[in-house]
């Protein structure tokens, strides 16, 4: 199982970037998808995710109404569309793949992406 990470990069605040999570090597369609994100000196924490089949999703209060996620069947990709980015968003962007167990916490999930990084910029 293979995830990449990638579309992140430099924006000023209020900006936007959408990340694309490219998934292959099984059929994800029973797995959650979610995200994470560090930012330096932090822990890594929960961004949001989405269930595969249903694309319910799922969002941390600090992103909630800012981001949304979806997915693409055919491509197999999974997005982080990231609006009205603030400072405090800064962080390296982690996409994972999970099967079974919680949406929120990043022991539930089994795949790694390598990460991709996302500064916002004052």
């Amino acid at each position: 199982v293979q995830l990449q990470a990638f579309g992140g990069g430099l924006v000023q605040a209020g900006g936007s970037l959408r990340l694309s999570c490219a998934a292959s090597g099984r059929t994800f369609s029973s797995y959650r998808m979610g995200w994470f994100r560090q930012a330096p000196g932090k822990e890594r924490e929960f961004v949001g995710a989405i269930r595969w089949r249903t694309s319910t999703t799922y969002y941390a209060d600090s992103v909630k109404g800012r981001f949304s996620i979806s997915r693409d069947n055919a491509k197999n990709t999974v997005y982080l569309q990231m609006n009205s980015l603030k400072p405090e968003d800064t962080a390296v962007y982690y996409c994972a793949a999970g099967y079974d167990g919680g949406y929120y916490s990043d022991v539930s999930y089994d795949y790694w992406g390598q990460g991709t990084l996302v500064t916002v910029s004052s």
